[in-house]
């Protein structure tokens, strides 16, 4: 039996995917929930060692057999977390995750020491938004001066697993290309982006070394081994963000696929052999784990605004799906603007949701989550048009996240973006693509072996597929439009809030 484990390490929860290569099937699959700490300030923040602890949690719930014959490792992570360590290893702070929208002030800052935000998209291909890495260390500087003096390292998510399962310090640049630190067309760090975050220190020193494609980065230890019942010894891919994993997990290695991922975040993205650079900063030009690139638009609301108003709503998931398949399309004139964490695209990140155009015939609980779904669609939409006006092929749609699972959005997704859903019998998403790419570093690796193994271990779900329907099509582009105005309109009201925040000094 040829195992290859594969974990992904999410906002909400930590989940592990045992892949039976050999057999074609998923063996076993369990996950671990996590906390997640919130301020009205934009704060978001966990602690590294609530990730050990449901990686422990998770992998304990599986069979110590299954554990025993693992083969190989993969490790996602969400992106963007800042993970500050000392040179002992402990971790200095809590970790602001890729929510956290506390750093405006930090990256306004960098941008103008950097000469602008023309010129940090015009150099290293990506301005610095709220969420990314480089904001949160020059955060850390301002907030927590005798901790930052302490820095030795600086990791990611993923990169901490790694870390902590075999003792390396490295990071991957596909991962990496969402720290703004990077300069995305040559995959090398940007020393002039290092010295606008800090003017005063080397951060060069702190960055680990960079790894590239499906590599081994390190064994288990007998620490790690002894801790989470796996083979000591056993080798540890180079992993990747979440969205790059997904790609894989998702058979998005070549041009003119295009996945949508209805997460907790938002996210769309795709495979292209150049750098995609976007002028307005709204795709994000990042690397991908494939040896191209992967320009990708992240909203910050999505499954978020759905699991709200069904909490508001108290409804469960089946009762979610029978309301929204009831509602009609437009929610009878509702709108969500689905800011409730702020927001990243647009970048708004002192945003708060919108529900407009309630009347008396209208306000009902399904037009309410109805609208939450739609309105999550819409901004996704946003990124399909932008990648599609920067030439960028969106042929077929790639569905993954747990609102795929959700007929209705499955539906509206088509409809909403006109074009071809297509959703994958491995629904595992980025753990079963970090599984993929382990099994590819145990078959050699290199990016070439990787799509061939995405092309012999993905299957399409056939009855889960679907096709727009013209009539809805031509609704939901009045529909977006509407949405669009809408956000226009808002965006003045909370980008003045933002201009005028009480920021500490």
């Amino acid at each position: 039996m040829s195992i290859v484990l594969g974990i992904d390490l999410g906002t909400q929860s930590l989940k592990c995917v045992f892949y039976d290569a050999d057999a074609r099937c998923v063996v076993a699959g369990e996950s671990a929930p996590l906390d997640l700490y919130q301020r009205d300030d934009g704060t978001a923040e966990q602690q590294a060692r609530w990730w050990t602890r449901a990686m422990g949690e998770a992998l304990g719930r599986v069979d110590g057999d299954i554990r025993a014959r693992t083969r190989a490792i993969g490790v996602s992570g969400q992106q963007h977390g800042f993970v500050p360590m000392d040179r002992h290893g402990e971790v200095l702070a809590p970790v602001k995750l890729w929510c956290d929208t506390a750093t405006t002030r930090e990256c306004d800052e960098i941008m103008q020491r950097f000469g602008g935000f023309e010129a940090c998209i015009e150099q290293v291909g990506n301005p610095v938004l709220p969420g990314y890495t480089a904001s949160k260390i020059a955060w850390l500087k301002r907030h927590h001066a005798v901790l930052y003096a302490a820095l030795d390292t600086l990791l990611l998510p993923h990169d901490y697993l790694n870390y902590v399962l075999t003792g390396e310090r490295c990071m991957e640049a596909g991962d990496a290309s969402g720290t703004a630190l990077l300069d995305i067309r040559r995959r090398e760090w940007s020393t002039a982006m290092l010295a606008a975050v800090d003017p005063e220190r080397d951060l060069a020193e702190c960055l680990p070394e960079l790894r590239r494609g499906s590599a081994v980065i390190g064994e288990v230890t007998a620490t790690a081994a002894e801790t989470y019942g796996l083979p000591a010894g056993i080798p540890v891919a180079t992993g990747g963000g979440d969205n790059m994993m997904g790609a894989v997990g998702t058979g998005n290695v070549r041009s003119g696929v295009v996945t949508i991922s209805l997460g907790t975040s938002g996210t769309v993205y795709a495979h292209v052999d150049e750098p995609v650079i976007d002028p307005k900063g709204a795709i994000a030009a990042f690397c991908s784990s494939t040896g191209g690139w992967l320009p990708l638009m992240c909203t910050m609301n999505c499954t978020v605004t759905t699991e709200l108003l069904r909490g508001l709503l108290d409804t469960d998931i089946d009762g979610f799906e029978a309301r929204v398949a009831r509602a009609p399309r437009g929610a009878g004139g509702l709108l969500t603007l689905p800011f409730f964490n702020g927001e990243r695209t647009p970048n708004l990140p002192r945003a708060r949701g919108c529900l407009l155009g309630m009347d008396a015939q209208n306000t009902r609980p399904e037009n309410v989550l109805r609208s939450g779904l739609e309105g999550a669609t819409f901004a996704l939409r946003y990124g399909i048009d932008e990648l599609r006006g920067l030439g960028v092929r969106t042929d077929t749609l790639m569905l993954t996240g747990g609102g795929m699972k959700s007929a209705t959005w499955r539906q509206v997704v088509a409809d909403v973006c006109d074009a071809p859903v297509t959703v994958l019998e491995q629904d595992e998403g980025a753990g079963f693509g970090a599984a993929l790419q382990a099994l590819a570093m145990c078959e050699g690796g290199g990016d070439a072996a990787l799509r061939e193994i995405c092309d012999d271990h993905l299957t399409r779900a056939e009855a889960l597929c679907c096709e727009p329907s013209r009539s809805a099509v031509n609704f939901y582009e009045e529909a977006y439009a509407a949405y669009a105005r809408a956000v226009e309109t808002v965006s003045t009201l909370y980008g003045q809030a933002a201009t005028t925040s009480d920021d500490e000094p």
